[in-house]
């Protein structure tokens, strides 16, 4: 088989490994061609029967349109895995807290003497969990709505799979609401059975990281793909006991002087963002978030977040590309600040704080803008952080 790849991050290499072995593992050097196009390179001459795609090159890439036009299937390396995978499959998907659920599933199939993966959009690409050898018995696998582009239902089969909930997100992709959640609910064709959040779980959930109003609906679903998979109750509720959430998701980087600052940078939507205020505030009667806000804006409103900034937030600290379009939408709800830079907004938000009051990243906004990552944008806040705490406590020291 001749194939092209699209895109050389880990998707395309994990999917021109796969294209370059044969069903028994072996490599299939000079029996078939495999071409990796990256960057500017243009789409090639010549007969290929199969080009598969990484998430992040879009339909209207000039790479996809050039194929279709000339006939040659376009498939996702989510599907491209699948086709390969001979173990057993879990999806998850959803606008909010896939990975957290992907994550506790794997965990608690593996604590219970299970062979699973996490993989997908969670970042081990289904063809290197194909690639395995042996392979697990589960792959349990975050879905995008990206991957879900160039999926057919009938190559991709799990056991059981789950939407975890359906917000605005990827607009500047998708173009509309209606097309995002369209290829969600794609992903529930193929399962042999879709599982939704349900009380019933409520003993496994209590004391747990998903043992909150926000997070609770999350927990339920990852309890029902559990059993679905044949796990007992108990080790469902072990699951959820030792479960070690995330980085950048609600993670306390540190409490100085009274004041917890919170990590939450994973939060690139502002549905994510309103989840973010909703935990942080925790009931308080009053308002006691500090929200550092901003950074390179996905499509969604900002006016779907102004009741929770309303009834949680006593502050925004705005940074990034969107700045002053949050600041434009939010300014009559709620005080803004514009701050430019995360450090700046770190300093600002130190010096207004008080004892028992929140500072949040939540910024609601993809972090590509001064970031290359919401990883790397989580690691500078708490750098930040920890860097006004000593500056602060130095301050403290000469004054008495």
């Amino acid at each position: 088989m001749n194939a092209l790849v699209f895109g050389a991050g880990k998707s395309g290499a994990a999917a021109a490994a796969l294209l370059g072995r044969d069903k028994r593992g072996r490599s299939r050097a000079g029996q078939s061609v495999v071409r990796i196009l990256d960057g500017d390179d243009a789409y090639p001459g010549g007969v290929w029967d199969l080009a598969v795609t990484s998430p992040g090159v879009p339909l209207t890439h000039p790479w996809q349109v050039a194929a279709r036009a000339a006939g040659v299937p376009v498939i996702s390396e989510l599907e491209l895995g699948a086709r390969h995978f001979a173990g057993k499959m879990l999806a998850v998907t959803g606008s909010k807290g896939k990975s957290s659920v992907v994550k506790l599933v794997a965990d608690g199939l593996n604590a219970a003497g299970v062979t699973a993966v996490a993989c997908g959009n969670y970042g081990t690409p289904l063809c290197e969990v194909a690639l395995m050898e042996p392979q697990p018995a589960w792959a349990v696998v975050e879905v995008s709505s990206f991957q879900m582009e160039t999926t057919h239902s009938e190559n991709f089969r799990p056991v059981a799979a789950a939407i975890l909930n359906l917000q605005e997100d990827h607009l500047d992709r998708h173009g509309s609401v209606e097309a995002y959640h369209a290829l969600k609910r794609k992903m529930l064709e193929g399962a042999a059975r879709a599982v939704a959040a349900a009380r019933a779980w409520d003993d496994c959930l209590a004391g747990s990281y998903f043992d909150n109003d926000v997070l609770r609906p999350n927990g339920e679903v990852a309890a029902a793909l559990l059993d679905a998979a044949g796990l007992p109750r108990d080790a469902i509720a072990r699951a959820f006991a030792n479960f070690v959430p995330l980085a950048h998701r609600m993670q306390k980087v540190a409490e100085i002087k009274g004041i917890s600052y919170i990590d939450d940078s994973k939060a690139t939507s502002l549905a994510a963002l309103a989840a973010g205020v909703r935990m942080a505030q925790g009931g308080r009667a009053e308002p006691s978030v500090r929200l550092i806000a901003g950074g390179l804006a996905k499509g969604d409103s900002p006016n779907s977040v102004i009741p929770y900034l309303r009834s949680g937030v006593k502050k925004v600290y705005l940074i990034g590309r969107c700045a002053d379009q949050l600041f434009d939408a939010w300014r009559e709800t709620v005080p803004c600040e514009i701050c430019g830079t995360l450090d700046r907004a770190v300093e600002r938000s130190r010096r207004d704080a008080r004892a028992g009051e929140v500072v949040l990243l939540s910024p609601g906004a993809a972090s590509f803008d001064q970031f290359n990552s919401y990883g790397a944008r989580g690691d500078a806040f708490a750098s930040f952080v920890r860097a006004e705490g000593r500056g602060g406590e130095a301050e403290t020291t000469k004054r008495g």
